[in-house]
């Protein structure tokens, strides 16, 4: 056996976000546009006597530690369905945003799946990994998958999509935001109102697939089905979108649930400069420059 297996794997900006009526299992369905960007954790995997998790790097401390974290779920999964025991340590290096709409969360569940199974030298069918990820999550498939993918259900149902190169800067908002209590003021803002049925657009398909970042910011403002409840709970991200606006980003939008800020730009040098201008307007605690698509659950060690 290995003595430990490292996988990198990318956090994720919801380019277009279509979110359907509430399901009467109180899941909603999906147009999710996701791509992968180059930012990323990494979980290394180690044999263990036991199961246990540990965490460094920004916003480490609010990481759970125990088998609430889907790092340690999917393992355990795992374990389950090879029938032995989740005997793992399972280290994560945070560079993803707790709590910040980019599928930080779902990309160490990812990671840890693709570690151990390369750790206990199970070769699982990629699509009996898929299955799992479904199990943990609704993004946890693409956080396997990257790249860019349309996803459909409550996101898991994974089609692939021609993306160009684009350049983006996050800004990361003080604190967190629920993604459930997210849906829940989605729903209070829609109740009464007929939601239409999720649907992926032609018209941001085909920027997309272009890699013309102007096309792209055309079709970007309004793409993000969640982002009128993101604001309503976090009002104050909409100066940070302002801030963006005015700093020369071509779009901006809140990613996925939020709270974090996902602005896209010509190219790295206009990256810099928005990034310098987000980080002295006071609206947002940090800056992330990255690009699009970036590769899934990848092992580097």
């Amino acid at each position: 056996m290995s003595a430990s297996v490292t996988v990198r794997v990318p956090a994720k900006v919801n380019v277009q976000l279509a979110v359907g009526a509430a399901r009467p299992d109180g899941f909603h369905d999906l147009a999710n546009v996701f791509l992968a960007v180059s930012l990323f954790d990494e979980v290394t995997a180690t044999p263990a006597d036991g199961l246990t998790v540990s965490c460094e790097g920004p916003d480490s401390d609010q990481v759970p530690l125990d088998r609430s974290n889907l790092a340690a779920r999917a393992a355990e999964l795992l374990a389950a369905r090879a029938g032995i025991e989740p005997a793992v340590h399972l280290h994560i290096a945070k560079n993803i945003p707790v709590a910040g709409g980019m599928a930080g969360g779902s990309a160490d569940g990812a990671g840890a799946l693709l570690a151990c199974d390369l750790l206990w030298k199970l070769d699982t069918p990629r699509e009996e990994l898929l299955e799992i990820c479904a199990e943990l999550g609704s993004d946890v498939p693409f956080s396997l998958v990257g790249g860019a993918a349309l996803g459909t259900g409550r996101g898991e149902f994974l089609t692939p999509v021609d993306a160009g190169r684009f350049h983006w800067v996050f800004a990361v908002a003080e604190g967190g935001l629920s993604t459930p209590a997210v849906f829940r003021e989605f729903d209070r803002l829609t109740a009464g109102t007929d939601v239409p049925a999720p649907e992926a657009s032609p018209a941001l398909l085909a920027a997309l697939a272009s890699g013309d970042a102007d096309a792209l910011a055309a079709v970007l403002p309004g793409s993000n089905g969640l982002q009128a409840a993101a604001l309503s709970l976090r009002p104050q991200l909409a100066d940070t979108l302002a801030a963006g606006a005015d700093a020369g980003a071509l779009a901006g939008l809140v990613s996925g649930s939020g709270p974090t800020t996902a602005f896209l730009v010509r190219d790295a040098e206009s990256a810099a400069k928005v990034a310098a201008a987000l980080e002295a307007s006071g609206t947002c605690r940090a800056t992330r420059v990255t690009s699009s698509p970036a590769p899934g659950a990848t092992a580097v060690s």
